[in-house]
């Protein structure tokens, strides 16, 4: 039964109070019963929020449970398409049956597809191709900030990657018309610091194709088969992106010479390196891949990874000369504050045996110099005091030749 006027309690003495008294009396309830109302909308709000939180939550769950009562699925292999069904080979137990399919998803399968199968081994639908996630990560999706301008001292090397990789890939009737088969791989080698991952970051920046990083460390596994299925899906990743351009650091970390050794580690290495092999020349065509690979241990390789096939270039790339070494300090110093008295012939000669990364450490040093003096300008004396300084922490004194490691 709702409250009527004469049920609610009044907020005045109706005797003892004046008619203004009351006004005023009933208008202060009304405003407080008014902020109540807000409150209590409010908090329905946020009440009808909540209520649709949980209902959503319980769609979810209740879809989820039905997914899980329904039959599950199996992956199986399509083996075969003849005018009876599709044969097909379940993973698992390698059991192969005869099943029959629609007419349009017949058209959509081929050999050696994926397909998920139920329990009666009817086909449910097509999967997508298998291959590792970590092998589609490594896609370069943004090419380096690094071009060929960036690199100084290596233009024959730098000539001959480009020979190799980019000429077949933007050219390749150049080929055809001479009757050659374009080189298929480019091997990088020498001192670290010398330029052959700028290299193949310039080669990312200025080639159309897709261009995949990976380091050989990343293919060593403790498990049996996964550093070798990973290289499968690499090649895979490639081949379905092509052209492409797979670049493999540090190559030296799988492909070392092979031992009669008979730890578990060791033959996991060298299976993922068989696989390399067969990857790289085996009899599955490669496609429009071409492969880059770096290594500081050249004498560390073994003899099969090596041969023309594999790789069909073999690029010293060696500490720079003189000349090239004045060219990366100019490279190094183009952003730079460089003050007139900086001559970068003389800095090329008091820097002797330094590689490219060497060089671009002085300079940097050279730039922490000026800021610890509150100088925007780099001098000479800073370059002479940060080759000291590198030397000296190398272990070297300022006048012998900078042999970094």
């Amino acid at each position: 039964m709702t409250d009527t006027v004469d049920d609610v309690d009044l907020p005045y003495d109706e005797e003892s109070t004046s008619r203004q008294e009351r006004i005023e009396a009933l208008e202060e309830q009304l405003e407080v019963l008014e902020n109540q109302n807000e409150e209590m909308r409010d908090k329905l709000l946020d009440a009808n929020a909540e209520n649709n939180k949980y209902q959503q939550k319980l769609e979810r769950l209740t879809h989820e449970n039905k997914k899980l009562k329904q039959s599950p699925l199996f992956v199986a292999t399509v083996q075969e398409l003849n005018d009876d069904g599709v044969v097909i080979k379940q993973h698992g137990n390698n059991q192969e049956a005869l099943t029959e399919v629609t007419n349009e998803m017949r058209e959509d399968l081929d050999p050696d597809d994926r397909v998920a199968v139920n329990n009666s081994l009817s086909v449910v639908k097509k999967l997508e191709k298998e291959t590792d996630v970590r092998a589609r990560a490594m896609e370069v999706e943004h090419s380096p900030d690094v071009t060929y301008e960036d690199i100084g001292g290596l233009e024959e090397q730098m000539n001959e990657v480009r020979e190799t990789v980019e000429m077949p890939l933007e050219n390749p009737e150049m080929f055809t018309d001479v009757g050659i088969q374009p080189p298929s791989g480019v091997l990088l080698h020498g001192p670290p610091g010398t330029g052959k991952t700028m290299l193949a970051k310039a080669v990312a920046n200025e080639t159309d194709a897709t261009f995949i990083k990976m380091a050989g460390s990343e293919l060593v596994h403790k498990f049996i088969g996964e550093g070798a299925k990973l290289v499968r899906d690499l090649f895979e990743v490639a081949r379905d992106n092509e052209p492409a351009v797979l670049f493999i650091d540090e190559i030296d970390a799988i492909a070392s010479k092979r031992t009669d050794s008979k730890t578990s580690g060791d033959a996991e290495v060298q299976r993922t390196m068989m696989q390399l092999l067969s990857e790289m020349d085996g009899f599955d065509e490669r496609g429009e891949v071409r492969i880059i690979a770096a290594t500081n241990r050249f004498d560390m390789l073994d003899s099969a990874i090596l041969r023309p096939g594999r790789f069909d270039r073999l690029i010293e790339v060696p500490k720079p000369e003189a000349e090239g070494r004045e060219i990366i300090f100019r490279i190094h110093t183009r952003g730079m504050n460089v003050a007139d008295d900086v001559d970068f012939g003389a800095l090329a000669d008091l820097a002797s045996e330094a590689s490219g990364a060497d060089v671009k450490a002085v300079c940097t040093e050279a730039g922490m110099f000026a800021i610890r003096e509150d100088r925007t300008e780099v001098r000479m004396a800073d370059f002479r005091e940060a080759w000291e300084k590198i030397s000296r922490d190398e272990g070297t004194s300022a006048g012998d030749s900078l042999a970094f490691a």
